[in-house]
């Protein structure tokens, strides 16, 4: 087993899932300088995934938060593969981040955990779903940790590194270090369902939604109230519409089934994802988006 010390030279990442959360976990391994292998069945979502990072580290270059020089750099340690099995040669770290459902992240562990070294760390970027159950699943149980990052992953700080009462000390460890060296803030936490983030965010945004529902506010209202009020960088609604609102759904069914009627899902969720109204990535949720940039409240909300 790697241990903490050892984080430093970890040069061989694995990122599992090109989606919004697996390619900011591939940029910012990248920048540090490590080898990154980002794996995807869609070579479409492979290709968005490259021009997305390249246009963050170039952003990045204008924000003077990254050096010219470092674009390229990190550019050509990210490679791109279609299937899982060739990618899992030699790698150090592996790093699943695909779509929040429990059936897919079982069957990417029981694939991982065929195909990877007896060394390799294996840790899982969900933000819901048991962590011991996912190690379950593994050879190498004691091996498996959660690492929740935050999007956008390149500029949010937190990292929450999710234990169970199976996980080795070394890889609590070394997923801790391994963070640290990614230009982020750990945290470690129990594998209790939403860990801390989840639980806590996913209330407050299901509350935001039923205040929409009833009328008490408008959503930039109540996402005004909350950044000038008690000071958060950017509202739940809002958040919602970044994340992606089948995302929030999905979470929030997860945590309905595991902690009971405090997160029963608001109707208005319900609708605008069965009416495809999934937030920015569709141009269009609790907000219209133009150009990347959040407009008016969806009209349809009152």
């Amino acid at each position: 087993m790697l241990d903490a010390a050892q984080a430093r030279d970890v040069n061989r990442v694995v990122v599992i899932g090109a989606g919004t959360m697996g390619t900011g976990i591939a940029h910012v391994a990248a920048l540090s300088g490590c080898a990154v292998s980002l794996v995807d069945v869609d070579e479409g979502a492979l290709t968005r995934a490259r021009e997305h990072i390249r246009a963050n580290l170039e952003k990045g270059v204008e924000k003077g938060k990254v050096e010219a020089e470092e674009v390229g750099a990190a550019l050509s340690r990210i490679d791109t593969a279609g299937e899982l099995g060739p990618a899992l040669a030699g790698a150090q770290v592996v790093i699943e981040a695909v779509p929040e459902t429990p059936e897919l992240k079982r069957r990417v562990f029981r694939d991982v955990s065929e195909g990877a070294g007896g060394g390799a760390l294996l840790a899982t970027n969900t933000s819901s779903i048991s962590v011991a159950a996912l190690a379950s699943e593994a050879r190498f149980p004691e091996r498996v940790v959660g690492m929740h990052f935050f999007n956008p992953v390149h500029i949010m700080k937190l990292v929450e590194v999710v234990t169970h009462d199976r996980a080795a000390p070394g890889a609590v460890s070394l997923a801790r270090e391994l963070a640290e060296r990614f230009g982020k803030t750990a945290i470690s936490v129990r594998d209790a369902p939403g860990f801390a983030s989840s639980r806590l965010g996913v209330a407050i945004g299901l509350e935001a939604m039923r205040m929409v529902e009833q009328g008490v506010a408008s959503a930039d209202g109540i996402d005004t109230a909350m950044r000038l009020g008690y000071g958060f960088p950017m509202g739940p609604l809002e958040l919602t519409d970044l994340i992606g609102l089948d995302t929030r759904l999905g979470i929030a069914e997860y945590l309905e089934g595991e902690l009971g009627a405090a997160f029963s899902v608001p109707a208005i969720l319900r609708d605008k994802v069965a009416a495809g109204k999934l937030g920015k990535k569709r141009g269009l949720g609790f907000y219209r988006w133009e150009d990347g940039r959040r407009a008016e409240p969806d009209p349809d909300d009152g």
